[in-house]
């Protein structure tokens, strides 16, 4: 089973998928194809017709779009449980993970997932902090919901922590305040092994977008790739 992804630091899709079968211990062989260059869109079309990554490739059977990979591997793997047990809850775990999924387009926009950087304050707006205070809202209820059984959404890991940890991410780069019992899941998902070990991969990269991050064009980089150009 092969996993189809883009640059760490840049690529918030990828890491949903990543971050489940990581964490829920579904091997795979990590493929990546970097973002922003000339040669992308051929590298790509060996794996999916969309264009896009992720992908996951099982056998014959290529599977793209973040929503299709977890239900592609919560069938194949039922016994990781990677949805809620109870009918409700499953619901709503989808529900969530949809609303992630199509929605939160000014968070996406203006606040650009940037693993490796520190930029706080960058990107806010009024429209983004309404984008902030919903997903705030998802997390805290659950936590409310489910913590006597764990420390994640549903207690137990599922598809659903894998599905916001890019806004986890976002969240950490950008120095988004939160309220305490969101902030709490925020922190822990920073410090799951997953998590640490993409944020590695990350920092291992060095690729960066000129135009976004003229920062990065210090003196000391030598060793820095411009894309995008």
């Amino acid at each position: 089973m092969k996993l189809v992804i883009g640059n760490k630091n840049y690529s918030s899709w990828s890491l949903r998928p990543w971050l489940l079968m990581r964490h829920a211990g579904i091997d795979f062989e990590e493929v990546q194809v970097r973002l922003f260059v000339g040669s992308f869109a051929a590298e790509i079309a060996q794996y999916s017709p969309a264009g896009k990554v992720p992908v996951l490739v099982d056998g014959d059977i290529s599977v793209w779009d973040t929503l299709s990979i977890a239900e592609y591997l919560a069938e194949r793997f039922p016994g990781k449980a990677l949805w809620p047990a109870g009918p409700a809850e499953r619901a709503y775990a989808r529900s969530v993970c949809a609303e992630m999924h199509a929605g939160f387009t000014n968070l996406r926009n203006l606040l650009p997932m940037n693993v490796t950087a520190v930029l706080p304050g960058r990107g806010w707006n009024v429209a983004v902090q309404r984008d902030v205070d919903r997903i705030a809202q998802i997390w805290t209820e659950l936590r409310a919901r489910h913590g006597d059984a764990g420390p994640f959404l549903f207690g137990a890991f599922t598809i659903a922590d894998a599905y916001f940890a890019p806004v986890v991410s976002r969240f950490a780069t950008y120095g988004i305040h939160l309220p305490d019992a969101a902030k709490a899941y925020a922190d822990f998902m920073l410090e799951l092994p997953a998590m640490q070990e993409w944020i590695a991969g990350a920092h291992e990269e060095r690729d960066f977008l000129a135009d976004d991050e003229p920062y990065r064009l210090a003196p000391d980089r030598t060793d820095a790739i411009i894309i995008g150009h």
